[in-house]
């Protein structure tokens, strides 16, 4: 179903402020088709560089986790151990990450992205913000702020805990 296709027709709720909103019947698939079709923007935009996909994907989990070895990088990818230390081998091989001793354990050791890493991690960036930005150029301004409004209340409702849950955890702590 495209994005497009899934906002018409709907049903009334409550906005949360006493006010009735008609919301499409399949706003979540509209939601998930406009989710792909943002996924493929981006992936257009990393179509140009060398590093696969899922090295550049361990890059940037790395690359936000500065304590992450190699079993905690499968544990974040759900695969085995020896699967994400052959990754690790792949991007040490070309110059894009170093294993080094922890400083507190030396018994452990840290995955690090390098420099050349980091400045890849970071034109990928410029360009799927590039993207994007070309996208929202041929959205009229109001639409642009709307999409900007609903993005954030989006991520909030995300982040929230539902009310149940606390009550629960209240309850058994």
């Amino acid at each position: 179903m495209s994005f497009a296709a899934a906002l018409p027709g709907g049903h009334q709720r409550d906005d949360g402020r006493g006010h009735q909103v008609e919301r499409p019947a399949d706003l979540a698939a509209a939601i998930d088709a406009a989710a792909g079709t943002l996924i493929a923007v981006l992936d257009s935009a990393a179509s140009r560089h060398q590093v696969p996909p899922t090295q550049l994907r361990v890059l940037a989990l790395i690359s936000a986790r500065p304590e992450t070895n190699v079993n905690g990088l499968a544990e974040l990818l759900d695969v085995v151990p020896s699967s994400a230390s052959r990754l690790c081998d792949r991007l040490e091989a070309t110059g894009l990450l170093r294993r080094m001793a922890d400083p507190r354990d030396r018994r452990e050791v840290r995955l690090v992205p390098t420099a050349a890493a980091l400045t890849l991690l970071g034109e990928l960036a410029e360009r799927r913000q590039r993207a994007v930005q070309a996208v929202l150029d041929r959205m009229p301004a109001r639409m642009q702020h709307d999409l900007l409004l609903a993005l954030a209340g989006f991520a909030r409702a995300a982040s929230a805990v539902p009310e149940q849950q606390t009550g629960s955890a209240a309850q058994t702590a």
